[in-house]
């Protein structure tokens, strides 16, 4: 697919800003950027993105490719919605294929950074290891959080630096199967990320393997749809989502997708969110 100058143009011209809130993507103010609440370290001013942690940054289409794991012409297609030179109209870029990064053989990093770093239970963490749901890349040493669709299949992962804040779905990761624990009961706890689902079970484990909790891997409703959907049993929604603007913003939405039949409570952390509640005890 070619796409002529004036389309590369258009793309690398888009508001990245708008992009990233038409992806449900969290965007909070800092000064006269926007931080990607996905990518702490990245920020965003019009068509222009610079992630701090690796001193690397650059326009619209270099951004799709990094984050989103296109092609050139998938990226240019994505910002644009315009089919390359030639084709009368518009075609659906195939999706990128899903893949696990390689299991490290151990995971001695992993459980030092969630166990010592981030406070979590070395019990609750090993569970979670052994059940394959959480591992240890074997490249970079980044803990990988798994998410799993009806049959077991890895259909999500989410990678976690050990060593710097890195955070990066992985290409071709489909959001509405993330990171979760299902229980028998009829309680669903919903959270932001990961670490913040280990660290609520870690600051209450009275009984939590009957209860159900999911990771949305930010603040998209798309994994609460699917669970709801296939989960006719729920009767009570928790929202454990971040104590900020956002995390508000999103419990707000979120309970109006809900189904009316189905109580929903908001759970608010003391901290800015639950890893910080437990760091601090």
């Amino acid at each position: 697919m070619n796409y002529t100058q004036a389309q590369i143009d258009r793309a690398n011209a888009v508001s990245l800003e708008d992009f990233l809130r038409t992806q449900g993507e969290t965007l909070i103010k800092s000064g006269r950027e926007y931080r990607w609440k996905e990518h702490d370290s990245l920020t965003v001013r019009g068509n222009k993105w610079f992630r701090h942690s690796q001193s690397k940054g650059g326009y619209p289409i270099d951004f799709v490719m990094e984050f989103y794991g296109k092609s050139f012409p998938e990226a240019v297609q994505m910002l644009t919605g315009e089919s390359g030179e030639g084709q009368t109209e518009a075609t659906t870029a195939p999706p990128t294929a899903f893949h696990l990064p390689l299991h490290n053989r151990t995971a001695d990093r992993t459980i030092q950074y969630l166990c010592e770093s981030r406070g979590l239970n070395k019990t609750l963490v090993e569970a979670f290891l052994l059940s394959g749901d959480i591992y240890e890349d074997a490249k970079r040493h980044n803990v990988v959080f798994v998410g799993r669709d009806r049959n077991g299949t890895p259909r999500y992962a989410h990678v976690r630096g050990t060593a710097d804040p890195f955070r990066q779905d992985i290409a071709g990761s489909d959001k509405s199967y993330p990171f979760r624990y299902e229980g028998n009961g009829s309680q669903l706890f919903v959270f932001e990320a990961p670490i913040d689902l280990l660290s609520f079970i870690c600051l209450y484990p009275q009984e939590w393997q009957t209860r159900s909790y999911l990771a949305l891997g930010g603040v998209s409703g798309k994994a609460l749809d699917r669970f709801l959907s296939e989960r006719k049993d729920t009767r009570k929604v928790f929202l454990c989502l971040d104590s900020d603007a956002a995390g508000n913003e999103a419990c707000t939405r979120l309970a109006k997708s809900i189904p009316g039949e189905i109580a929903v409570i908001r759970l608010v952390p003391a901290r800015k969110d639950w890893n910080d509640v437990l760091r601090q005890q």
